[in-house]
């Protein structure tokens, strides 16, 4: 007996079983300061996006609008900022986390 799928029926399989996958990703945590606070301290991994290229560099890096994006700054300002800019470009799921130490704070509860 031969069995044949179309491209497709492929496709929507693989979407279909890689959805779970996908529903449950890690958080991204981005940092929304200056290059110079960076240096002075900032959380290992948690890549450096300055907010004001922060649609650009985010589209690129994560173009699943739906990922969940957690932003921080030195105060909340610039998160806040960061946050109005993603949600207009059509991001559905980004939290301003605060300051550097709310956002420390909120990853060791």
């Amino acid at each position: 007996m031969r069995v044949s799928f179309s491209v497709k029926a492929v496709l929507i399989l693989l979407s279909l079983s890689l959805a779970p996958i996908v529903a449950h990703a890690k958080p991204v945590w981005i940092d929304v300061r200056t290059e110079a606070e960076h240096r002075q301290s900032h959380i290992d991994g948690d890549p450096l996006i300055p907010h004001d290229q922060i649609v650009a560099e985010v589209t690129e890096r994560f173009p699943d609008k739906d990922t969940e994006i957690n932003l921080y700054c030195r105060s909340g300002n610039r998160a806040g900022k960061a946050k109005s800019a993603l949600e207009r470009a059509g991001y559905t799921n980004v939290e301003n986390k605060g300051s550097l130490a709310e956002a420390r704070e909120a990853r060791s509860l």
